[in-house]
This record gives structure tokens, C-alpha cells and sequence, in this order.
């Protein structure tokens, strides 16, 4: 393998080196820097993310109530389950 490496292929070592730095420096860009994002031609763009916390408390009240109705429907079929069981058995 290091023979390899070492043949008349240095285009493609320099090629396989530069996406290997490009990544890292768009990985290291993300977690070090939250507000900014990397488009496609390695240049950073500043984004500001504002969130409503109306619109936040609206989504978990709805995630509790369709948490509370998938809660009730498994209870009344595990409760009619339990009723056609016991009539089948008796």
C-alpha cells in the first residue's frame, strides 16, 4: 500500500490531501462558530436564528396532546383485547 502511494500518482495524493484539509476546516468551522454556515464554495455565511418561544410552546402542547390520544387508543384496544380474551376463554 505505501508503494502505492509513493508511484507517479502525486496528482492525486495533492487531490486526496486537499479534500481531506477542505473537510476538516468545514468541520472544525460548524462547532466552532454556531451563527455561521459554509455554502458550496468555502465561503461563510452568518446566519442568525431567532426562534418564537409561542411557536415552540405550541409544538410541545400539541406533541402532549397527540402523546395523550395514543395513549388513550392503546388503553381502550388493550382493554378490548382483554374483554374479547376473556369472553373467547369463558
Amino acid at each position: 500500500m505505501i508503494s502505492f502511494a509513493k508511484e507517479k500518482l502525486e496528482w492525486l495524493n495533492k487531490a486526496v490531501k486537499n479534500t481531506n484539509t477542505s473537510i476538516k476546516k468545514k468541520i472544525v468551522s460548524r462547532y466552532s462558530n454556531p451563527s455561521s454556515e459554509i455554502d458550496n464554495s468555502n465561503t461563510v455565511i452568518n446566519k442568525s436564528r431567532n426562534t418564537d418561544v409561542n411557536v415552540l410552546l405550541n409544538r410541545v402542547r400539541l406533541n402532549q396532546k397527540n402523546e395523550s390520544r395514543k395513549k388513550l387508543y392503546f388503553s381502550a384496544a388493550a382493554s378490548a383485547g382483554l374483554l374479547l380474551f376473556g369472553l373467547v376463554i369463558f
